[in-house]
């Protein structure tokens, strides 16, 4: 990992660090209804289905795949922030099974204050990502602001065939996550002085992955459903599949691949704010057996910066997948749960007892 261009600590510059920057779902629903969105036929996944971003079909066997991604700094590092940045707003792309081909840089910076060493940084690691995913950036836009903010718009194509939306999840399926849990508290404990070094170098390695493999393997395998795992949080995304599918779903907790020192910052109560407004959005869907206890469903409430997909598939493919994943440079993937069958979206929450 590359040192710090100077004194400088992002994550301290900013009161909220990366995905947990974002409004929150409660408020964008309220917000997003009764707005004048033009009807236009091509478009197969819009505004209304809150997917993980929108397509417009070209042809019968094109679409374009369109979204945009902007935060915070999420660790210190000015390049590394700059990665992470570059993978998130990639990663709605390959959540629904697309090829990402372009992008557009979107800085906001404080260019009075801070050194543009940093700033130079920041659009270094982001390119540098963005030439890893073999991805053209073609321009972009900055402005001055008091607090630092890096992302990308990027467009990539699909055949409208493959499309993976989070709305088709089935009966039976298993419910993969390819990335550890936790990034949310992680940076939070780091950021209030808490920090736990193993657990913020795991999670600045999962956040700076692209989620390109595992989107080629989950088309290759035909998944049913997907979703990437972020702001939103883990019970989030889910309630939000669960919802569009129209299926109850259960997972585990303790086959959840956690970070290290995940449990135990949120045991001692170090829980960033986004929890609590991530819980407004589905609580009410979210059905927690009594052995499972508070930390838990708060862990499954933390908004992911980068985090991992979120694959919904037969469960006579989901082994082979695994391995697939496995074997392809995806190794914390895991099973974590199935879906029970048709229901209203709710999400049961089991414990071993392990945890």
């Amino acid at each position: 990992m590359e040192e710090p261009a100077g004194p400088v600590k992002l994550t301290r510059l900013v009161e909220k660090t990366g995905c947990e920057s974002k409004i929150d779902q409660a408020f964008l629903k309220k917000v997003l209804r009764d707005l004048p969105v033009y009807d236009d036929p091509r478009v197969m996944v819009g505004v209304p289905a809150g997917d993980d971003a929108g397509i417009y079909k070209l042809s019968d066997d094109l679409a374009l795949v369109e979204t945009v991604d902007v935060f915070t700094p999420v660790v210190d590092i000015p390049y590394v922030f700059g990665q992470i940045a570059a993978a998130n707003s990639l990663s709605d792309i390959y959540a629904m099974g697309g090829v990402a081909l372009t992008a557009l840089s979107v800085l906001g910076f404080p260019a009075r204050t801070i050194s543009d060493q940093v700033m130079h940084d920041i659009l270094r690691g982001g390119l540098d990502k963005m030439n890893e995913a073999q991805v053209a950036v073609i321009g972009g836009h900055s402005i001055n602001d008091a607090q630092i903010k890096a992302g990308f718009a990027v467009i990539g194509t699909i055949a409208p065939k493959d499309i993976i939306t989070n709305a088709a999840a089935m009966a039976g399926d298993c419910l993969i996550l390819t990335k550890p849990l936790g990034t949310g508290i992680i940076t939070f404990a780091e950021q209030i002085g808490r920090g736990n070094p193993d657990g913020l170098q795991a999670a600045a390695r999962a956040m700076t992955t692209l989620n390109k493999t595992a989107s080629e393997l989950m088309v290759q395998f035909a998944a049913h459903a997907a979703t990437d795992v972020t702001g939103f949080s883990l019970l989030g995304h889910l309630a939000e599949m669960a919802l569009s599918s129209k299926v109850d779903v259960e997972f585990t907790f303790d086959d959840i691949p956690l970070f290290p020192g995940v449990l135990q910052a949120a045991a001692e109560g170090i829980l960033p704010g986004a929890i609590e407004r991530n819980k407004d959005a589905c609580l009410e869907r979210v059905v927690p057996d009594p052995e499972v206890h508070q930390t838990m469903v708060d862990i499954c409430f933390d908004a992911q910066t980068s985090g991992g997909l979120l694959i919904s598939i037969a469960p006579e493919k989901s082994e082979k997948l695994l391995a697939a994943l496995h074997e392809k440079g995806v190794p914390e993937a895991a099973v974590i749960g199935k879906v029970r069958g048709p229901g209203p979206g709710r999400v049961f929450i089991k414990t071993t007892g392990k945890s």
